[in-house]
């Protein structure tokens, strides 16, 4: 295993990859480099002197500048570095065309096809409220059902109903404008997802997020398989109602099987959270080649995370298909980038205790790994939060960077899955599989119920091409039913994005 890596040649900076030592000796093209102070893994050191203000440059782009003057040899962290990020800019569009020369290999996966012709790849009950009000009696109907059917947190099935699930939430009433729109829109792409092979929703009745007003909002739907119970208007025990509802729905879903689909069909969200110095490196870019992979197998993916594009956005632009699309990119950063400044909050102020920890220092740092996950390919929609997918191939979604509320966003577009890259580790999911891929062996081996797929044997001696097809193997497993950690563990949960008044 090499010590370091310089990522991009014009980098006046390398990432230790094993923990370094003062008087440690390090030759890089030629130039012996004598480690001043010691480096964690992860984190960088100068390979040059630099004085205060002067830019530190990594992954080829300036990542911000030095608080002080440092030597070549010298741990650079966050302690060293200002970010050079403060507001609104204007951008050019300069636009940069991508050939990803990647094959398409005709591949098919095992899906579930519903009657409007879109596809699904888990086949579950969803139990979902209108309101946070009726959450307890959404969790004891599932509770119920569960037992009923002979589901524990250890046993899904295969065939059918794969799983039964509430989504309880805290919204659906007391807001107002946007907010109140966005719950509607993220409940609606629920209830209307193809990894739901029925649902039941449950109102209260006298909610801002009126059941008769949602239902309409749905547009065309499949009555046979969504079904609505207004608590106030039950007469008696709701949940006997409720429960006599839901076997009926189990029995429409019980019924379904898995057909051959074209991997063009599959949508795939990217999102990464508890990063740290190897995101980057392995997991990130590795995310990045599969994502060019499905876009060349005619597949979709999707980036978020929006304030974690602030200091790499100009490379999402410029690989924007159209002029429009570059418009779009550039309101979508400075629409998120004005809800920082409208509440008095910095724009770099970005990466977390966890990030700093991990060897990032900076907000620039931390996106010019992040927007790694999408590749080469060319931008070919963006959508505002709560938006459905129209297009295929690379898309970016407005979502801020909290796991919760991005995944859930992510799978609230029409995305099948998250693919999730994480240095330091977390056990969630949301309302679709939550894959994890670890940036490093160490993480992978602590939490083996956490982690899905270990993309830290990229800085071990395993080649990119053998990892790609591993890691392909896992995604295709996992999209023909092979569950996901989150799943066998029923981590399984919703965050809507909130950013008004609360009534």
């Amino acid at each position: 295993m090499d010590k370091y890596i310089k990522i991009n040649p014009a980098d006046n900076v390398a990432v230790a990859l094993q923990p370094l030592s003062a008087g440690d000796r390090i030759e890089i093209n030629g130039d012996v480099i004598v480690i001043q102070t010691d480096v964690p893994a992860g984190h960088k050191f100068l390979l040059t002197d630099l004085h205060q203000d002067e830019n530190v440059v990594k992954y080829g782009y300036p990542i911000g500048h030095l608080r002080a003057d440092q030597k070549k040899g010298e741990l650079v962290d966050h302690h060293h570095i200002q970010t050079n990020l403060s507001g609104l800019l204007d951008y050019t569009y300069n636009p940069v065309q991508t050939q990803l020369d990647i094959p398409d290999q005709h591949l098919t996966f095992r899906g579930y096809r519903r009657a409007n012709g879109d596809v699904g790849i888990r086949n579950e009950l969803w139990i979902i409220p209108t309101v946070g009000c009726v959450n307890g009696i959404v969790n004891q109907l599932c509770a119920r059902l569960k037992a009923e059917k002979g589901f524990t947190n250890q046993t899904h099935l295969n065939e059918g109903v794969e799983r039964i699930v509430a989504f309880p939430h805290n919204y659906g009433c007391s807001q107002l404008g946007d907010d109140h729109e966005n719950t509607r829109k993220v409940l609606r792409d629920m209830v209307l997802h193809p990894n739901a092979g029925a649902v039941l929703v449950v109102g209260l009745g006298c909610e801002n997020n009126q059941p008769d007003q949602f239902e309409a909002f749905l547009g065309d739907y499949d009555k046979q398989r969504i079904r609505f119970m207004v608590s106030q208007k039950v007469e008696g025990d709701e949940l006997e109602e409720g429960m006599k509802i839901l076997r009926e729905l189990y029995d429409v879903a019980s019924k379904d099987r898995r057909e051959p689909v074209p991997l063009s069909e599959l949508r795939v969200g990217l999102k990464c959270g508890g990063s740290d110095g190897f995101s980057g490196i392995t997991a990130n870019p590795l995310l990045g080649r599969f994502s060019d992979f499905l876009v060349a197998q005619g597949g979709t993916t999707v980036l978020t995370e929006v304030p974690e594009m602030f200091g790499a956005e100009t490379i999402l632009m410029n690989r924007c298909a159209t002029r429009e699309l570059f418009d779009q990119t550039v309101r979508l950063i400075n629409d998120f980038k004005s809800y920082f400044l409208s509440h008095n909050e910095p724009v770099g102020e970005n990466p977390s205790p966890g990030n700093k920890a991990g060897g990032i220092s900076t907000l620039e740092d931390k996106a010019l790994g992040c927007t790694q996950k999408c590749g080469k390919s060319a931008v070919k929609g963006v959508m505002a939060y709560g938006d459905r997918l129209q297009e295929k191939g690379l898309n970016l979604l407005s979502a801020p960077g909290n796991d919760l509320v991005a995944s859930t966003a992510l799978a609230s577009c029409g995305c099948h899955l998250v693919l999730f890259t994480t240095g330091r580790g977390t056990p969630f999911g949301t309302f679709v599989p939550t894959m994890k891929i670890s940036t490093n062996t160490g993480l992978a081996e602590n939490k083996k119920t956490w982690i899905d797929f270990n993309a830290g044997v990229l800085v071990e001696g395993a080649s990119w091409e053998d990892t790609l097809q591993a890691f392909i193997d896992k995604i295709l497993s996992v999209v023909n039913g092979e569950e996901t950690w989150n799943e066998r563990k029923d981590y399984q949960e919703i965050a809507i994005f909130k950013n008004g008044v609360t009534l």
